[in-house]
Order: C-alpha cells, then sequence, then structure tokens
C-alpha cells in the first residue's frame, strides 16, 4: 500500500494512495524560491510504503532516483547495511516494538529514507506510533506538530515511537512491582499459599523478561538511527536549530529509557533467582517433613519389630495387658522426638 502525505499550510493531508495517483503529485522544492509561484497542490512530504508492492517500490524509487530496500535487506543486522547513505538520500533502519499490549511483542524493521525535503518510509507492519502521529498531524493548529519536510516528519514519528515505549515500560514496571509484591509480601504468601504455582510465576517472569528484551533492543536501535542523523549536521546536511534540539531530546529520551529498561531487567534477574529460591525452600520443606516424619515413627517400629519377633520366651506377651502396654510405648516414643522438634523450632 502506498500513501502519499502533504503538507498543506499547517498540517499533514493525505494526496493519493495509489501508483497512478503518484504523477500528479507536487513534490516539495529542495531549495524554496520566494519568485516561484505557490503550487495549486499542496507539496508532498511523505511517501509512506506499508507493506509495498514492488510496482509500488519501483514508482517511487524512479519518482525520488533512489533504490527502496527490501524486506530481506531491512533485516540485516549489520550496521553499515541499516544506515547508509546512496544516491544522495539517508537510509535509516530501525527496529521497532509492534502489539506490546497483546502479550506477544514482535520487533519490525522501519526505514526512513530522506531524499532532500521528502521522506520515505517503508515498512510491512503497521505499529501503532505511526498512526498516532498522522492522527495528530492532521489536526489544524495548536498541535505543537511541525511536519513541513520530511526530516521533521520522521522525528515526530520517533517521538511517537519512544513514546510508546515509555508507556510500555511503565505498564511493564507496575505489573513486575505487581509480582514483586507477591512474590515478598507475607500477608500475600499466607493467602495465597496453596493457590499460586511457583512454576506459572517463573513462566512469567520470564515473558516479562522477554518483554523488556525487546524494548532494549528497539531503544538501542531507535539511539543509533538519532545519532546517526544528528553526526551529519554540518557534514552531509545542515539541520535547523528546531531539528537539532529535538534530535537531542530524542538521545536524551532514549537513553533515559534504555536505563530504566536496564533497571527493570535487573529487577527481573532478581525475581527469578527469588523464585527460585522460594521454589528450592518449599523443596526443602518438602524434605524436611519427610525426614521428620521418618525419625518420629522410627521409635514405634522398633517396638512393633521387638514385640513382632517369633520367639517363645517372650513374657510381656503372655501378660494381660501387654497390648495395651506396647501401644503405650509406641505412643510415647513418637510424641517424645515430635515434641524436641517442636521445642527446637524445627516443625
Amino acid at each position: 500500500m502506498l500513501r502519499i502525505h502533504a503538507y498543506d499550510l499547517d498540517r499533514l493531508v493525505s494526496v493519493a494512495s495509489d501508483v497512478p495517483a503518484l504523477a500528479a503529485a507536487q513534490p516539495v522544492s529542495d531549495v524554496p524560491d520566494a519568485a516561484m509561484p505557490v503550487p495549486a497542490t499542496p507539496a508532498v512530504v511523505w511517501y509512506d510504503l506499508l507493506s509495498p508492492t514492488p510496482e509500488e517500490e519501483r514508482a517511487v524509487g524512479e519518482r525520488l532516483g533512489i533504490t527502496v530496500p527490501t524486506m530481506d535487506e531491512m533485516e540485516d543486522i549489520e550496521l553499515s547495511a541499516r544506515l547508509y547513505q546512496e544516491d544522495g538520500a539517508e537510509f535509516m533502519t530501525m527496529t521497532v516494538l509492534t502489539r506490546p499490549d497483546a502479550g506477544t511483542p514482535r520487533k519490525v524493521p522501519v526505514t526512513f529514507i530522506v531524499k532532500g525535503q521528502v521522506l520515505v518510509t517503508v515498512r510491512y507492519a503497521e505499529p501503532r506510533p505511526f498512526d498516532a502521529f498522522m492522527a495528530r498531524a492532521r489536526k489544524p493548529n495548536g498541535t505543537g506538530l511541525h511536519c513541513g519536510n520530511g526530516e521533521l516528519i520522521m522525528t515526530g514519528i520517533i517521538e511517537a515511537i519512544i513514546d510508546r515505549m515509555a508507556d510500555t515500560l511503565e505498564r511493564l514496571g507496575t505489573e513486575i512491582d505487581q509480582i514483586s509484591q507477591e512474590v515478598f509480601s507475607a500477608k500475600a504468601a499466607k493467602a495465597n499459599k496453596k493457590t499460586r504455582d511457583l512454576q506459572d510465576l517463573i513462566r512469567e517472569v520470564g515473558q516479562k523478561g522477554e518483554f523488556i528484551t525487546v524494548v532494549r533492543e528497539s531503544l538501542v536501535s531507535v539511539s543509533r538511527v538519532v545519532a546517526y542523523y544528528a553526526a551529519l549536521d554540518g557534514v552531509d546536511r545542515k539541520l535547523t536549530k528546531e531539528l537539532r534540539q529535538r534530535l537531542k531530546l530524542l538521545q536524551r529520551d532514549a537513553t533515559s529509557l534504555g536505563d530504566h529498561s536496564a533497571f527493570l531487567s535487573g529487577k527481573i534477574n532478581f525475581l527469578l533467582d527469588a523464585t527460585l529460591g522460594l521454589i528450592n525452600l518449599e523443596q526443602n520443606q518438602i524434605i524436611k517433613i519427610f525426614s521428620v516424619a521418618s525419625v518420629v515413627f522410627l521409635p514405634p517400629t522398633l517396638v512393633a519389630s521387638i514385640y513382632g519377633m517369633n520367639f517363645a520366651n517372650q513374657p510381656e506377651l503372655q501378660w494381660t495387658y501387654g497390648y495395651h502396654m506396647a501401644i503405650a510405648m509406641m505412643i510415647v516414643s513418637m510424641a517424645l522426638p515430635y515434641l524436641y522438634f517442636k521445642r527446637k523450632g524445627w516443625l
């Protein structure tokens, strides 16, 4: 799918959504001239390729004089294959988190191509930050979004991506705190001693850890893209003061979120170790019960074994109350070890 967006006065508008309409779209001028007449149609600033067909990739590439990367090229993890210059354009691929609310997060590559004042995005998924950015950018006045060129649109999308990851980390932090309270709260342990399976708890902690790993990988990818584009200032491109400030803010936000995700990752590891420790304690408690039971029942077993021997000369066997005496000896021999263990606090 091809979506073509233009900047009309103070907001972003959609001007076309197919290849035939691409020819009629008016691209934004790299060097605006005050003497040039104002075009009748808004200038195109953003070509959004969502799961594009080869025809759509070829049409955009021919229009801008670039080669749109394929899905396999976007998934290449080498840094030189993700951040490079070609045909007078900057190609930047980052890893974006998708479906964080579904419990099964995925990481998908998204490529930003900046050619002059135009932005091209190539993606094979629909991360919510794109929709959130477009919803805000289409509102006139008072939104605080400036979308006059591709660079500003790119920074606006990255801001939405970072905001989305910040919300995700905040939600993960709350869920991890709930798990921590469940693990370490004495009241909760007494209330849920039999209802909470520690194996399920380990599985949940592991899922949170995997979730945080995906978020951290995405944050590292975002930081690389922002640092790469900021380094172009004064070398290959001349960035405006507003853009430089926004890039610095994005770098600072990505760094702070990276530190927060590292803290959550450490907390997850601690909870995992604590849960494994609880399982070991529970197993030791079971072994201790069996050990105490074997010691408690050993003396009565000895008494029963003695009087179960088939010797002819066993005077107690002829007593009227011999049976009662043997039972009493067994009970006393069981009670004494039990009371001793109880006094020592081993039970």
